[in-house]
């Protein structure tokens, strides 16, 4: 039976994430057009964007969502910054929005959100991409936030992608998942890939980082214990994913991943929300707040309810593996 995400989400709560070099704000003019149900464009708005690091599924949410506002009639000046993971840097971006009063900021991942949502309480703050904002404290529930933060989830569905594994590899008994201690949306993720592993007969184990450096030899800590990896979305491990790859082909290990883009990067395949229909729909939320028909205090957490699954048959060769038939006629997208 798939998750349901309100109910896991409304039952976990974890622990705060780090973050790592600053880059220059841009500032991009968005294009005044009408649009149906907003009034946003009334004015020029001032909207800060921080996203946690680069990284190309956070890069859709970003793009697509300054791409929506312009369709959505809102007029911007958006300033841009990536702290490349720094916590340091990321707190001093948060402050700077805060002292700078923007109207409306997006943080994308969990770190960007923690860190703006403890640095401004008077604005809008739309998150994205962040897997359990109701562990993470951001809202207070998902239905009705309470404060002036809500957004998108990328909480991800974990049970199809365990029993992917399965049918990649039917004889499978164990999984290895390398994950970052800091981040809490990983640690949501080791315990609810544990529970679905568990029904169906799978032991769930994890090496855990502290930073992208120690990927490789996390996942090589796991090599001759487990049948494959999971990967789930960890800012920190995906941003030294070629290392865990390296790993794993030597290994002849499968890695099935929580985010699309990982699989055109050598993993095997994945079950994933779709990151740039988040943004449009992150965009779609903040054009409602700056118009003034929604505050974020009432305004629900949005899911998206249509993974996407992706194969990469050349990386399934590499390591001797065979994809099934019926995998491959579900695959919406074949690498």
């Amino acid at each position: 039976m798939a998750l349901t995400r309100r109910t896991v989400l409304g039952a976990l709560a974890l622990v705060p994430l780090a973050g790592c070099a600053a880059q220059p704000a841009a500032t991009t003019p968005a294009a005044s057009a009408t649009s149906a149900g907003t009034t946003a464009a009334a004015k020029t708005y001032k909207i800060g964007i921080v996203q946690i690091v680069t990284h190309p599924s956070l890069d859709a949410v970003r793009t697509n969502f300054v791409e929506e506002l312009k369709k959505q009639g809102v007029t911007a000046e958006v300033d841009y910054k990536n702290p490349e993971g720094d916590q340091s840097t990321l707190n001093t971006i948060a402050q700077g929005f805060a002292a700078d009063k923007k109207d409306l900021v997006l943080a994308i991942a969990t770190p960007s959100a923690l860190a703006v949502a403890q640095a401004i309480s008077d604005k809008p703050i739309l998150f994205a991409a962040v897997t359990d904002p109701v562990g993470a404290k951001l809202v207070a529930s998902l239905d009705a936030p309470g404060k002036n933060v809500t957004g998108t989830s990328d909480m991800n569905p974990i049970d199809k992608q365990i029993a992917l594994v399965k049918q990649l590899v039917p004889n499978a008994k164990t999984i290895g998942m390398v994950y970052s201690s800091a981040e809490q949306n990983s640690l949501v993720q080791l315990e609810l890939a544990k529970t679905e592993g568990a029904k169906v007969g799978l032991t769930v184990v994890g090496a855990a980082i502290t930073n992208s450096s120690e990927v490789q030899q996390g996942a090589q800590s796991l090599v001759g214990k487990i049948d494959a990896f999971f990967i789930g979305t960890d800012n920190t491990v995906v941003s030294g994913l070629e290392g865990l790859i390296s790993v794993a082909q030597t290994a002849k290990l499968p890695i099935i991943t929580a985010d699309g883009d990982s699989v055109k990067r050598g993993a095997v395949a994945s079950w994933a929300v779709d990151y740039g229909k988040m943004g449009v729909q992150t965009a779609q939320m903040a054009a409602k707040i700056l118009a003034g028909a929604a505050q974020p205090a009432t305004m629900p957490v949005g899911f998206q309810d249509d993974p996407v699954l992706t194969i990469n048959t050349a990386a399934a060769a590499k390591i001797g593996l065979t994809i099934p038939d019926a995998v491959k006629a579900a695959a919406d997208v074949t690498l």
